[in-house]
């Protein structure tokens, strides 16, 4: 293992916890991301990058089947004091020894999902060919990313990026899987990403910045409706083994 992913797992993240703080004041558009899983979401499933349980919370409150996991221990320790009832490891995609270090948990998932995390990992296609292994035969898989190389900016060399996508791009990395959906998401968050983290040059995302922007999500949505989800901030893709 590199010396950088042997200290993912004891350093702290100060400004990725720091932005995760932020979003986890917008309750709407944190509801806004939940809502587009909800329709694939059941069975047994696992989380990829929880964090601090900004959209974990929304599952382990409906459904108790769910393992919570993190590179980070700092943010193991946070969400196992968090969700008691929750399972919660320390889990990391591209270990070299993935197959014996997970055993037990190989073709166990009906659901898998990530969101925000595969940008963070800079051996991305070892990290979707991992949850692969991790799904049952059938099971599906949800991953969230950044989008447009053209919008990476101050908040992605903080966050640590190593990338962002175009659904074209996210695509190539998923050969092995059927694809069952593929869109962009959060159309208006462009202006805000671009005008916040390239013009003014912010590494952490203001947290009246983002109070203001859950007030109003529900025209966002409306928004990201007219637009047929062909431009966003995000892009997500939803695929089935």
């Amino acid at each position: 293992m590199k010396k950088k992913e042997k200290n993912l797992f004891q350093e702290k993240d100060f400004y990725g916890e720091s932005t995760l703080r932020s979003i986890s004041l917008a309750d709407r558009f944190n509801k806004w991301m939940y809502d587009q899983m909800k329709p694939y979401i059941g069975g047994k499933i696992l989380e990829i990058g929880s964090g601090i349980g900004n959209i974990s919370k929304f599952i382990v409150n409906q459904r108790g089947d769910i393992v919570l996991s993190d590179i980070r221990k700092n943010y193991v320790d946070k969400l196992k004091s968090k969700f008691e009832n929750a399972e919660v490891i320390q889990l990391n995609l591209v270990d070299p020894d993935f197959e014996n270090k997970y055993k037990n948990s190989l073709e166990t998932f009906d659901f898998i999902f990530a969101l925000n995390v595969i940008e963070h990992i800079e051996n991305d296609s070892l990290a979707i060919k991992n949850i692969h292994k991790l799904l049952k035969k059938g099971g599906i898989v949800f991953i969230l990313v950044p989008a447009y190389k053209f919008l990476f900016n101050e908040f992605d060399k903080s966050l640590e990026h190593f990338r962002r996508y175009t659904k074209g791009s996210l695509g190539k990395l998923f050969p092995q899987y059927k694809l069952i959906k593929s869109y962009y998401f959060n159309f208006i968050g462009i202006f805000g990403w671009f005008v916040v983290g390239k013009l003014f040059g912010k590494k952490i995302i203001p947290e009246s910045n983002m109070k203001l922007y859950n007030q109003l999500v529900p025209i966002f949505k409306i928004i990201d409706k007219i637009s047929g989800n062909k431009v966003g901030l995000s892009v997500i893709q939803i695929a089935k083994k």
